[in-house]
């Protein structure tokens, strides 16, 4: 396993692995044994990056989430895992009730919810402290000073180490981040957003959330802020686009454009000339990029994790990253 830096406040910053792992369907559409055997291979493996989230996954069955947290506790206490995993989760996008979503009836963003969303993560997951808090989504309700107030304070307390966010718009971001520095406060220091080397339309609306085009996706924008700030780290979400670089018929449609096939085409040549999978050239693209990013994996079995643990061995050449890089 490979090793990056997150965060820069020596009391909270973490070495975490370089390829994370994603417990979404953990507990829920995952089973039990499935999920913990995933977990203990990754961290056989020397995985120690471990992300879920509050509402995860509300979906499934209607309700409010949770189930992914709960899993986690339970692995924790059953294999006597203590602070030498980095654990992430998110909180906003929890529905406040069964049967409703983050689109309608988001928990949001408010010093309140942060702490209360906060302590019941802490309680699923069996820490006194969350290495890793995000802000999941945005929150135009609330004032971004109430946010980033309420994320500081339970760093000042002691129960989070790190701020991340996810899903906002880069401006959103910065100003966030602009408020937390001006008042002295840590702010958010570790970005959650779909990348992938394919790249979808950016201007198709997602709405309600998004209505100018995708704000999940890191964009231009974003790359471009990652690259200008030397303290971020990008984990990108989704980055084997949910299997479709092997079920082209999973492909969302927004992916349906002329940038798609030459990209395809030049990473099928690259997996050929390393031997690799398609997947594992995507993920070693991300890891050994001259960008501080840290691919945030899934697996329901653990056959789908050793495709991606193998990546984190595989070496691209200058000539061969430069044709990934390069493509349009």
């Amino acid at each position: 396993m490979k090793y990056r830096t997150i965060g820069t406040d020596p009391k909270n910053r973490r070495e975490v692995s370089a390829l994370a792992l994603g417990a979404m369907l953990f507990g829920s559409r995952t089973d039990e044994a499935t999920s913990f055997a995933v977990l203990d291979r990754y961290v056989e493996a020397g995985g120690n990056f471990i992300d879920t989230s509050d509402n995860y996954a509300f979906w499934i069955d209607g309700g409010q989430g949770g189930q992914s947290e709960e899993l986690l506790g339970r692995w924790r206490r059953s294999r006597g895992v203590g602070d030498e995993i980095v654990f992430a989760t998110k909180l906003g996008a929890r529905p406040l009730a069964p049967g409703t979503s983050y689109v309608d009836n988001a928990e949001g963003l408010s010093a309140k919810v942060i702490r209360e969303s906060a302590e019941r993560s802490r309680d699923r997951l069996g820490v006194a402290k969350l290495d890793l808090l995000y802000a999941h989504i945005e929150d135009h309700r609330v004032p971004l000073q109430e946010t980033v107030e309420g994320f500081a304070d339970l760093v000042a307390e002691g129960t989070v180490g790190l701020l991340g966010v996810s899903n906002h718009a880069s401006w959103r971001v910065e100003r966030a981040r602009a408020l937390a520095a001006a008042a002295g406060l840590p702010g958010y220091e570790v970005l959650q957003y779909a990348h992938s080397h394919l790249r979808p339309r950016f201007d198709v609306p997602d709405a309600p959330l998004f209505p100018d085009g995708s704000l999940g996706h890191a964009g231009p924008d974003l790359l471009s802020y990652l690259r200008a700030e030397p303290g971020l780290t990008l984990v990108a979400y989704s980055p084997l686009l949910k299997g479709a670089y092997t079920h082209p018929d999973r492909l969302p449609s927004d992916f349906d454009h002329p940038g798609t096939p030459a990209r395809l085409k030049v990473l099928r040549e690259v997996a050929q000339e390393t031997g690799g999978t398609v997947n594992q050239v995507v993920l070693a693209w991300q890891m050994g990029g001259a960008l501080p990013i840290i691919p945030l994996v899934g697996a329901s079995s653990v056959a789908q994790l050793e495709e991606s643990l193998a990546a984190v061995d595989l070496e691209l050449t200058p000539e061969q990253r430069a044709r990934l890089d390069s493509v349009h």
